[in-house]
């Protein structure tokens, strides 16, 4: 059986940024997780931060941080964590906990190691990184090139081939809807989207000859 880091070899210098290694993935299976007491609290600076709750009292929840800090918070004021196996997660629809600050951290986390697309859903997130990756590289699209979603890390490749093939098997129209706020990569991904159709159409199945009279569209 192949392994998921063998697999991820057709990505060349892009696998890092893809996806995380077998053994990143092996060490968070393994660490320890108390999945009663580790929790998300609100916290009035950072929005939310992670933390262990040491006691309940009537309607109040009393949580020590990871930075030792110690918060009494209302019950709605707490949200569940997810075992650490679900660190960066590339679906975050597959979250056993899916809230806001679950939702928050994954991306903050992936962010953290330049994996900007996370799927979300039908959904596929992107955070700028305001840097050049080499996640666009010719090898990149090729790898994803025929790939089921769930055989491939989250990129607008994946996105873009999957139109393309659904187009070429339904023989309908397909459109993809990028949006997001200003400075968020959209012109950018826009272009990837062409990138990944021009390339993909220039190393493309055997063309047939051209029949005289008839117009070619490729």
């Amino acid at each position: 059986m192949t392994s998921p880091d063998a697999e991820m070899a057709a990505f060349g210098e892009a696998a890092p940024y893809l996806r995380k290694s077998e053994k990143e993935r092996i060490e968070a299976q393994n660490k320890p997780f108390d999945a009663k007491s580790s929790v998300f609290v609100v916290h009035p600076k950072e929005s939310f931060v992670k933390g262990t709750i040491q006691s309940r009292e009537s309607g109040k929840v009393t949580v020590k941080t990871e930075a030792g800090e110690t918060l009494t918070v209302k019950e709605d004021q707490i949200f569940s964590m997810n075992p650490p196996k679900y660190d960066k997660i590339e679906d975050m629809a597959m979250m056993t906990h899916l809230h806001e600050p679950a939702v928050l951290y994954n991306l903050k986390e992936r962010y953290a190691a330049w994996m900007i697309y996370t799927y979300s859903g039908l959904f596929c997130v992107t955070v700028n990184p305001y840097k050049w990756l080499p996640v666009y590289n010719p090898e990149v699209v090729l790898a994803y090139r025929g790939k089921k979603r769930q055989e491939a890390p989250p990129h607008i490749f994946s996105i873009s081939d999957n139109a393309y093939q659904f187009m070429l098997t339904d023989r309908e129209n397909q459109s993809i809807l990028i949006t997001g706020e200003s400075g968020a990569g959209k012109t950018v991904n826009t272009k990837r989207v062409i990138q990944y159709f021009a390339t993909i159409a220039a190393s493309g199945e055997k063309k047939k000859e051209d029949q005289p009279g008839k117009m070619q569209v490729s």
